[in-house]
């Protein structure tokens, strides 16, 4: 063996070695699928912000609670990906704390809700355009920001579980949410966690939030359900039919809905949308005796517009299903009577102008006979 291959061997072999060791401290120290370690900067913190009697009185005379617990940080979405105290807290770096300038705890939310733009600048804009921030502006200090939703040290995935959406908004619509919960959706999302049916931010928006008491809402709320009931797969899976949109659309409700929403969205109009016939939160299926679309019920619920209407007046409602011998077989018939008897007028029709063409022309060949 030559010298200068010894020299090679060597230098390869002390590489070799030098990327093992490597490899073995890199193991050693962030081995596969290891937690991470505890964040100093929170474990700093949690020191005195661990002790649960840990608290202050504010100006206002109330008692602010000064704890976070430790299981709220672990299943926090900011903790676990190393986002730390300070980064909403930036105005406290160090101990001892700057003097407190917040007179409420209110005061103190409305404040740090603020450093959510930081981060969340897309939804944080949107939310300033919702009918929450519209309140606010007003001067109503308890409208909901981001914390009353999210929450402020255990912020975690919005729909884990999807009901806790709905007991969020119970916090301010405590009414709404109780009907809401007796409605035949309700019930099915609080039953079982069922993932088709609406909850709250559904039809009225996450963060932008609008009132939902203007016409352009009650315009665009007939395609807002049909976002579900015109999905057949979604309907099918629930023995429900998927043409009741389509067939809202050519009753004479749904081509004066759509002639307001295209001419004239913010004009208000009475002519019935989805929410006027089947409730707007206490929804219930047809077949419960408290539904207003009951058979028992249908007559007053048509009253509401029709105050004359007879009691023969539902005996044409069809329920948003296509004409039928199975299911109306009395106004299956009239409808094939009247498009029988229509395509045979307008024949009768066009015979008589052939007819009247033809002797119209025979005439005039007659009278240019010599």
């Amino acid at each position: 063996m030559t010298p200068r291959t010894f020299h090679r061997q060597v230098f390869w072999l002390i590489a070799a070695g030098t990327l093992a060791l490597l490899i073995s401290v890199s193991l050693s120290v962030s081995p596969v699928n290891a937690k991470p370690p505890a964040q100093e900067t929170e474990k700093y913190c949690l020191s005195c912000h661990g002790d649960e009697s840990l608290s202050m009185t504010l100006p206002s005379g109330e008692t602010l609670s000064l704890y976070v617990a430790q299981d709220d940080l672990d299943h926090s979405v900011h903790s676990t990906v190393g986002i730390e105290c300070e980064a909403c807290h930036n105005n406290i770096t160090e101990y001892p704390h700057p003097e407190n300038k917040y007179q409420s705890k209110r005061e103190l939310s409305l404040a740090y809700y603020q450093t959510c733009e930081k981060c969340h600048s897309a939804n944080y804009e949107k939310a300033q355009d919702s009918m929450h921030a519209q309140v606010a502006a007003e001067g109503n200090k308890n409208a909901p920001v981001c914390t009353d939703c999210h929450g402020a040290h255990d912020v975690r995935p919005a729909n884990e579980p999807r009901s806790l959406i709905s007991e969020t908004c119970k916090q301010c619509h405590s009414e709404i949410v109780e009907s809401y919960r007796q409605s035949v959706h309700g019930a099915a999302l609080m039953a079982d966690e069922n993932p088709d049916v609406p909850v709250c931010t559904t039809c009225h928006g996450v963060h932008n939030i609008q009132d939902p008491r203007t016409s352009q809402f009650r315009v665009d709320e007939p395609e807002l359900c049909a976002g579900c009931h015109a999905n057949k797969e979604l309907m099918d899976k629930y023995g429900l039919s998927a043409d009741v949109y389509s067939i809202y659309k050519r009753s004479w409700h749904g081509v004066d809905v759509s002639v307001y929403k295209a001419k004239w969205p913010t004009i208000w109009h009475d002519s019935a949308v989805c929410s006027d016939c089947h409730g707007i939160h206490d929804i219930r299926s047809t077949d419960d005796p408290a539904s207003m679309v009951n058979k028992q019920n249908l007559l007053t619920t048509c009253q509401q517009c029709h105050p004359t209407a007879g009691p023969n007046w539902t005996d044409a409602w069809t329920g948003h299903n296509e004409i039928s011998l199975e299911r109306t077989p009395f106004l299956f018939y009239v409808e094939k009577f009247y498009g029988s008897f229509t395509s045979f007028v307008l024949w009768i029709c066009v015979v008589y102008v052939v007819l009247q063409f033809v002797r119209s022309v025979v005439d005039r060949m007659r009278s240019n006979r010599p």
